[in-house]
């Protein structure tokens, strides 16, 4: 996968099993004979999950929107157009600080975490660990196919499929297993992640220069046809080739380890419980990751002047990692504030709850937003855009998504995406 892709960050399915009732260790509560697994009902779902989900989808937004100005001229550093006014400069300044390569981690983290408390939902409710897994496969598994529909009629950077293979992959392999075991795995996942940087480092300091540019080009191959068909043809190949290589690259892996453990310990469901380690994680995850970022901004715009950018992107990308947890971990830290002050019913707290609640739908919006009307199979209008400009369409899109998931919310009405994918997995 090129360091392109991440920057895409894409959204995460909703997670089922945020559940704020009943300790894992408590008596099991057992439901009626033959009774079908039922899905969390809304009034039972944890406040941080659907919080950071519903703010996490803004940078989202803004990390894809960069890959519709397909006429700009890439630099070295991701997707961001080499050139730009002020204005230009400070959105792709704050996007390579703060999202690229961030959120992804941080939806992969919550990700495990609610597979963590489905299952342990399901244990505690006297269904077998067989059946548990077996729930579990078959909602994976659908995410793989909705990941597959979403690649091949609109976006190739779509996420959703990736997250159900890691689903099917590390499922098996890790539930049930030890915390020593999690930990161990996930610190060696964080020194083969340190070990690629060195080398990667290593390799920039023999060879000066770069392709960036090209691998760019070929990653907005699809967005820049002009024939749907054709595009489609093109993006669904190259899904195909990112979602392998989401497993290769180690940071989602790592990220859903540590949302398992997480979820074992009720650290989002309990965060008064754990302020202290909360507090650590979201400073030094969050400072190591912006610190990076920011100094790959500096390299991009033109500050810092060195030879290569691929060490200083590698060591962004890794930093990425601790950065993802540690908004999760901030927004814990939030959720347990809004909770003690009692201000849970406000209206903004409400709204992007609302969203979190229907974070696929969310995902999926932005996609039919951005597809027709700024891919050159649409409108085209991406390639009229400047970096300041396409970021505002972004803070536009999640409004708008922000605006219907409060309206359905009030309504009572689930994300047309997430029903979906209920009913599909709980039949």
């Amino acid at each position: 996968m090129t360091w392109a892709h991440w920057r895409m960050s894409a959204a995460t399915a909703e997670i089922d099993g945020m559940s704020s009732t009943g300790r894992i260790d408590g008596p099991p509560s057992k439901p009626a004979a033959g009774a079908p697994p039922r899905p969390t009902p809304m009034a039972e779902r944890v406040l941080a999950p659907d919080l950071a989900r519903g703010m996490m989808l803004l940078l989202i937004a803004l990390a894809h929107v960069p890959w519709f100005l397909y006429d700009a001229p890439v630099g070295t550093i991701m997707l961001h157009p080499v050139d730009g006014n002020l204005a230009d400069r400070i959105a792709q300044a704050l996007t390579l600080t703060v999202v690229d390569a961030r959120t992804h981690t941080m939806f992969g983290f919550l990700f495990a975490y609610g597979i963590g408390q489905l299952y342990a939902r399901r244990m505690s409710r006297g269904t077998s660990p067989e059946q548990a897994r077996r729930l579990l496969r078959r909602r994976h598994l659908w995410m793989l196919v909705f990941g597959a529909v979403h690649a091949a009629l609109l976006w190739q950077g779509d996420i959703i499929g990736m997250y159900g293979l890691i689903g099917l992959v590390m499922v098996p392999l890790f539930f049930g297993r030890s915390d020593r075991t999690l930990r161990i795995w996930a610190g060696v996942l964080l020194a083969l992640g340190a070990l690629a940087v060195i080398a990667t480092t290593i390799t920039a300091m023999a060879v000066t220069g770069g392709s960036a540019p090209v691998a760019a080009d070929v990653q907005r191959i699809s967005i820049a046809e002009p024939g749907y068909l054709l595009s489609a043809a093109i993006r669904f190949p190259m899904w195909l080739a990112q979602l392998v290589s989401g497993l290769i690259t180690l940071a989602l892996p790592t990220g859903f380890l540590l949302g398992v453990l997480a979820a074992r310990h009720r650290i989002l469901e309990e965060p008064s419980r754990h302020l202290p380690l909360l507090r650590r994680v979201a400073v030094l995850g969050i400072a190591a990751g912006w610190l990076t970022g920011a100094a790959l901004a500096l390299q991009h715009v033109g500050v810092l002047g060195l030879p290569s950018a691929a060490a200083l992107s590698a060591l962004h990308f890794y930093t990425g990692i601790f950065a993802g947890v540690g908004y999760a971990a901030l927004f814990g830290l939030i959720a347990h504030r809004i909770t003690a002050r009692g201000t849970r019913e406000l209206l903004p707290v409400r709204a992007l709850v609302a969203l979190g609640r229907r974070s696929l739908s969310g995902y999926l919006t932005q996609s039919l937003v951005f597809g027709p009307f700024l891919a050159a199979w649409g409108l085209g209008l991406g390639a009229h855009l400047s970096s300041w400009q396409a970021a505002l369409v972004a803070l536009a899109t999640w409004l708008l998504t922000v605006v219907a998931a409060f309206l359905m919310d009030r309504a009572g009405v689930r994300g047309p995406a997430e029903t979906l994918l209920r009913r599909l997995t709980y039949r």
